[in-house]
């Protein structure tokens, strides 16, 4: 859409948050949830100088929807819808200069260097996606394809899709995007959302959010952010990786910039633990793994991985180390600290123990003995061998392994599913041999997970009338299409920084220039279709944004591989001391786990 150009009009910005209790955590009487809004910064440079416009709610515990107005102008103001372009959006050089142009050197002229045709029109178009909120950057569309006449939510901006944005902007050296998405997102984190009058649990994050152009009266307009937890979702189910990836992305964010205050803030403090105290809550279910709905995830329409998919295991076992290196020490926080090395130490040992399969794993499972009752069972979710399915058999590599999708009782999900299984490496949640045999598996088994794109979302796809039953008949997730076998570009980062931290480098420089080429041709799709990913998605869309801020990042992190290591998490052998999950004749006991550490730990 075309700018809308106003006169004399008064412009405003507002944000409706509401004020809600935080139970379990340190009191704070008046507790301010403090909006740092200040002009553009660019390189990374953080202006610690200016005070922060900061909103205070009296009565914290009562809830109540007040606007927070961030700016005013009464000069004649470009009042744009967020998908306008970067041009007529603002009117600032500085902003124009870096997210137009390309950054800035030291003596504040354009920067560059030898870029591929690819990449000059994957940064154009990266920045032309970028979204403003009063003046200032605060993320990316979903994608920004001009010829979109129904764009549904794609839209809108989107904690998971903006993630290899934050960290293309990062590691360019353009922080202050990232700093404005932070904290924007966490004001929304208060925002009760309701489905059939139903709200969800307090410390979620919003799915996405969109900027909108009220007008107050004839002479006055304002920006508001408006949310969306799920509630307008196909299929109306709360997004459970948002808070995961806010909590991973402000580590990130610290780590390249090294502006560490921005985590110690008391609002950042309290959101972490929002979402810490959502997800650790205590709850029916027997497992350290976190039990979600299907459709929860990248993966989000039904596709038969409600439980326990391993995608939410390794981020949630991310988030968890995220959080634990930024939580402030101090007597409000020691038992949450606590809580999160025992459930870090639970998770570990469980997805390392009962997720894996390789030849020797599955071969135990085809001699299973079921109905075992007691707690020395070996076969302790009562798997029946029936359940290998045909094309496992045959797949599986001497040297390789991986992660399955799924565990649940008398249910193992033996699709690889690539975002879990390359997270895992990433979070170290799973163990160094076992990340080197999925990167075996993966080498091994590249025409079936990579082939003419990288990479297959899930591997193999559901057809016949097990598509028909697990799915319900969607016509969107047909075989080897969209969820359900087919190709994302965007997976190509993460692929990058997993091969990075094993060693594996020109595995990753393999994937990325078998990429470059074609999406720079086929103008950056969302996603391909058919087995080997030949053909564009029939549904996909084009100048998807994290498809072109994934390529941007890979090409960074190959170019500084030193960079990848602020990213990925080493072992933590600590973890291994921690064990309050074995049970023996006596009952419950603490251990040492070395029998834990013979069998898993390489």
């Amino acid at each position: 859409m075309n700018a809308i150009k106003i006169y004399n009009m008064k412009f405003g910005c507002s944000l409706l948050i509401q004020s809600r209790g935080v139970l379990g955590f340190n009191k704070f009487p008046n507790l301010n949830r403090n909006l740092h809004i200040s002009a553009p910064r660019f390189l990374g440079a953080i202006n610690q100088t200016l005070k922060p416009f900061s909103v205070s709610s009296p009565n914290w515990g009562r809830s109540r929807v007040f606007p927070v107005t961030c700016c005013n102008s009464s000069k004649p103001n470009y009042v744009a819808d967020y998908s306008t372009t970067l041009e007529s959006r603002v009117n600032d050089k500085n902003f124009e200069s870096v997210y137009v142009q390309g950054g800035l050197d030291e003596t504040g002229e354009s920067a560059g260097r030898a870029e591929s045709e690819a990449e000059k029109d994957a940064w154009r178009l990266l920045r032309e996606a970028v979204v403003t909120y009063c003046g200032n950057p605060v993320g990316t569309l979903a994608a920004n394809n001009p010829g979109d006449k129904v764009p549904l939510n794609y839209d809108q901006v989107f904690i998971r899709d903006f993630v290899p944005s934050a960290l293309a902007f990062l590691l360019k050296g353009e922080g202050e995007i990232v700093r404005n998405f932070l904290l924007h997102t966490l004001q929304l984190q208060s925002w009760e959302k309701t489905v059939d009058c139903y709200s969800p649990g307090q410390g979620l994050m919003p799915a996405s959010f969109k900027i909108r152009t009220v007008p107050l009266d004839d002479t006055k307009v304002e920006e508001v952010l408006d949310p969306d937890f799920g509630e307008s979702a196909i299929g109306r189910v709360a997004p459970v990786d948002s808070g995961l990836w806010w909590i991973i992305l402000l580590r990130a964010y610290s780590k390249i910039t090294g502006d560490f205050a921005m985590q110690e803030r008391v609002d950042i403090q309290t959101g972490i633990k929002l979402i810490l105290n959502l997800c650790l809550s205590d709850g029916f279910d027997m497992f350290p793994s976190l039990l979600v709905t299907d459709g929860s995830c990248m993966i989000d329409r039904r596709m038969g991985i409600h439980g326990h998919p391993l995608e939410i295991q390794s981020l949630f076992y991310s988030a968890l180390r995220c959080a634990r290196e930024m939580l402030a020490l101090d007597e409000g926080s020691k038992n949450l600290v606590r809580t999160i090395n025992n459930r870090l130490s639970a998770l570990s040992f469980h997805i390392r123990e009962y997720y894996w399969i390789d030849m020797k794993k599955i071969n135990e499972i085809y001699r299973y003995k079921t109905e075992e009752y007691s707690t020395e069972a070996i076969n302790k979710f009562n798997i029946y061998p029936e359940q290998i399915p045909h094309w496992l058999m045959d797949w599986i590599p001497e040297e390789g392994g991986y992660m399955i999708g799924n565990l649940q009782p008398a249910h193992m999900d033996f699709r690889f599913f690539t975002l879990g299984n390359i997270w895992s490496i990433v979070s170290s949640l799973s163990t160094p041999k076992q990340n080197n045999s999925i990167l075996n598996l993966i080498e091994s088994k590249w025409d079936d997970l990579v082939g003419h794109m990288p990479l297959k979302i899930v591997y193999p796809a559901l057809e016949l009338e097990e598509w028909r039953i697990i799915t319900g008949s969607d016509p969107k997730n047909t075989p080897w299409s969209y969820h359900n076998g087919g190709s994302w570009p965007t997976l190509l980062w993460q692929f990058t920084l997993a091969c990075i931290k094993m060693g594996r480098i020109e595995l990753a420089r393999k994937a990325v220039n078998l990429a470059e080429n074609r999406l720079y041709a086929d103008h950056w799709p969302e996603y391909y279709d058919t087995r080997s990913g030949r053909f564009i998605g029939k549904q996909s869309r084009l100048y998807q944004t994290w498809t072109i801020a994934g390529f941007l990042t890979s090409k960074m992190l190959l170019e500084n591989p030193e960079k990848a290591s602020l990213l990925f998490w080493e072992e933590d052998y600590d973890l291994l001391e921690i064990c309050v999950c074995a049970l023996s004749k006596t009952g419950r006991k603490l251990c040492a786990r070395g029998a834990a550490k013979s069998q898993i730990l390489v």
